[in-house]
């Protein structure tokens, strides 16, 4: 039998337990997976030692950066963004990080846009799920711009400093940030949602509760748009493959 697990803290609303012990059962595999609430991520190596029969683990917020120290090897794709969410731990205890969010919206995202070719797009929030947007427009060839409530670098601009312009400039906008998910679900990112027509795509990277103010905004507007559970199902599916892989 092997343990899986989600990390992060906290662990309040999380559909991956349920997901891949289910998918255990119907592939007929004794393994088990557990949800491992962390406050400090310092106690990882730890916790790693005393499961010998782990072999892999989720990474959530707030340590899809955070973890990268405590890997000794990289995928390409999460060495591009810089985020992980995704470990796999051989028998020797060798850990490699991927970053399956990538996979998974960026084919969420050719579903949104359905033939859709946006210049560019604005992507709410800085934090290590906007790295694997950021990775996935790449790839995709998409501009992007950068807004948050506090600002990183100079590249990014303050979610206040927000202009009728940048809208039309960017017809795709991604919210990665937690604003809006359960339990907090009258919180949105303040934005100008007036400047949103029907010509934008909105995609939020949120899934409880489905529609959130952001996207209950957007629609209002005539948006076409999408929340984050087909995303977490395709990220998902893509960390079963990596950690059946020889």
């Amino acid at each position: 039998m092997a343990l899986f697990a989600l990390i992060g803290y906290p662990l309040a609303n999380t559909f991956s337990q349920d997901y891949f012990n289910q998918l255990f059962k119907a592939s007929n595999l004794p393994h088990e997976y557990i949800n491992f609430a962390i406050p400090e991520l310092k106690e990882i190596n730890k916790w790693i030692a005393s499961q010998p029969t782990l072999r892999g683990l989720n990474v959530t917020r707030p340590y899809k950066e955070q973890i990268i120290p405590y890997l000794h090897e990289l995928s390409e794709e999460a060495e591009l963004c810089g985020a992980v969410n995704c470990i796999k731990i051989d028998s020797k205890g060798k850990r490699k990080g991927y970053n399956t969010d990538v996979f998974g919206f960026k084919k969420s995202l050719e579903n949104l846009l359905d033939g859709a070719v946006p210049k560019k797009a604005l992507i709410l929030g800085n934090g290590g799920a906007a790295k694997a947007v950021k990775a996935a427009l790449k790839q995709l060839q998409i501009e992007f711009l950068t807004a948050a409530r506090t600002p990183r670098n100079p590249q990014e601009i303050a979610l206040h400093h927000l202009t009728f312009g940048h809208f039309v400039e960017c017809k795709l906008i991604i919210n990665t940030t937690p604003l809006g998910m359960h339990p907090e679900i009258n919180q949105k990112a303040e934005i100008p949602y007036e400047a949103i027509t029907p010509e934008h795509f909105c995609f939020d990277l949120i899934y409880l509760p489905e529609t959130t103010k952001f996207l209950a905004e957007a629609q209002k507007q005539g948006a076409k748009t999408i929340n984050g559970l087909e995303m977490l199902h395709l990220q998902a599916n893509k960390a079963w493959e990596i950690w059946q892989e020889e």
